[in-house]
């Protein structure tokens, strides 16, 4: 029974090639015939708010020939406190996969161990996967490739986007370092886990964006975090912004995963002059998305 969790759970063979699989549904969506979800139905459970990932799942449900069932956590038994293995037990029993969208990673693991069937995180507090293979399908359009560049993550350094991105960096191998306020860097312990010497986490933006081919940015304040003043205040020095930019290589590429708030963690100038690799990036998170569900059923 395969799952996708975690980019840290997953080979670099596989992770490249859902990548470049990603590309060939992109490519053939208006001709391919394929429907390698034909007559399953697949489940979400989404305890997050959410556009690009509910919107994409549920078009590639379908595109994929398989029904899809969006189950909020405020209209299930989960909500009044039914244990996660116990809704997993039920679903699995019913339904062929699951795509789940949650704050703690541990509810996704135990479904997938319970549910036993196919289970996608969708989000969780620690890890972002499927953002991941639609990032590097964004790097694979632009530049060509991963290898031989630098790719460099600005702002929260120990949210669920810049780990698995680390995860990605140390399996395919290309430059990574994160420029993140010292209070909000990933902890040492993560970095020892993840050994990988061609991941660097420093203070200094201006160092980390010093000839970058991608910047890659998120909100400051993750889901749950709203109202944290302090938090965001620190992140003040991290904005993406033309100065910032014009550090990079002459052709670098601005990655956001969106939402984004313009004037905070990226201005309005740098979104704008960046919009069509931003809002491609968005798209491709319905391709990348239809690899990994048939990647999991085949």
């Amino acid at each position: 029974m395969k799952h996708f969790l975690s980019i840290e759970t997953i080979s670099a063979q596989d992770l490249a090639a859902l990548v470049h699989r990603g590309i060939e549904w992109k490519t053939q969506r208006a001709t391919s015939n394929e429907l390698p979800l034909a007559g399953q139905t697949w489940a979400m459970i989404f305890s997050k708010a959410s556009t690009r990932t509910r919107v994409s799942f549920e078009v590639g449900v379908r595109e994929l020939g398989g029904n899809v069932m969006f189950l909020s956590t405020n209209d299930m038994q989960l909500g009044r406190g039914e244990p996660i293995k116990d809704t997993a037990r039920v679903l699995g029993r019913m339904v062929h996969g699951c795509i789940i969208r949650t704050f703690d990673h541990a509810d996704v693991e135990q479904f997938a161990h319970y549910g036993q069937i196919p289970t996608i995180n969708a989000l969780t507090d620690s890890e972002h996967p499927c953002q991941i293979v639609a990032d590097l399908m964004s790097v694979v359009e632009e530049l060509g490739t991963w290898q031989g560049k630098k790719i460099a993550f600005v702002g929260d350094g120990d949210n669920n986007v810049s780990r698995s991105w680390m995860w990605a960096a140390k399996l395919l191998g290309f430059e990574f370092v994160v420029a993140t306020p010292e209070q909000y860097a990933v902890d040492a312990s993560f970095l020892q886990r993840l050994q990988a010497p061609n991941v660097s986490v420093t203070h200094d933006v201006q160092a980390a964006v010093q000839g970058a081919h991608v910047i890659n940015t998120d909100v400051w304040l993750s889901m749950g975090q709203e109202g944290q003043a302090e938090k965001e205040a620190a992140f003040a020095p991290y904005q993406v912004n033309q100065a910032l930019l014009d550090m990079a290589d002459s052709d670098c590429k601005v990655l956001h995963c969106l939402p984004a708030y313009r004037g905070k963690e990226i201005t309005e100038e740098v979104l704008e002059s960046q919009a069509d690799v931003i809002f491609s990036q968005a798209e491709n998170r319905l391709h990348a998305q239809k690899a990994v569900m048939e990647w999991l059923v085949k």
